[in-house]
């Protein structure tokens, strides 16, 4: 699960006037990675609020721009934690083409209580589990 990777294509709608994937939208694509990774190991977020009472929120992104996606490509987004603190999570995220790293970001997210929106600890059982991820 280290190198979790998730499928995406482009879609006419993800691409601007020049035909190429508007920025914004590489946002997007780390999104829909870092949810399929947790529901990898189990943990959907809307049982995460339901359950235990907790949201997560992007605190923070630095992204690098490399390379142009076009509509209709298949792409992989990759989502790997790099660091784990008792309320927030750090993922380095890649968009590829084959190869070619098109987009490079570094995402803090932080866990909140759904309720007060103050930040509020990774419950235990999933922050067992990505501490097991960071050792391999």
């Amino acid at each position: 699960m280290k190198n979790f990777n998730w499928p995406v294509r482009v879609y006419y709608e993800d691409t601007d006037a020049g035909g190429v994937v508007f920025y914004a939208n590489y946002l997007k694509f780390f999104e829909r990675a870092r949810t399929e990774i947790l529901r990898a190991m189990g943990f959907e977020q809307d049982k995460l609020i339901a359950t235990e009472g907790i949201i997560f929120v992007v605190r923070s992104v630095q992204v690098d721009y490399l390379s142009p996606a076009r509509f209709n490509e298949l792409l992989q987004v990759s989502a790997e934690v790099s660091e784990a603190k008792k309320a927030s999570l750090t993922f380095k995220q890649l968009v590829t083409r084959g190869d070619n790293v098109l987009c490079k970001g570094v995402i803090r997210i932080a866990c909140l209580d759904a309720q007060t929106m103050r930040p509020k600890a990774i419950p235990e059982t999933l922050f067992r589990t990505i501490l097991e991820l960071l050792k391999k």
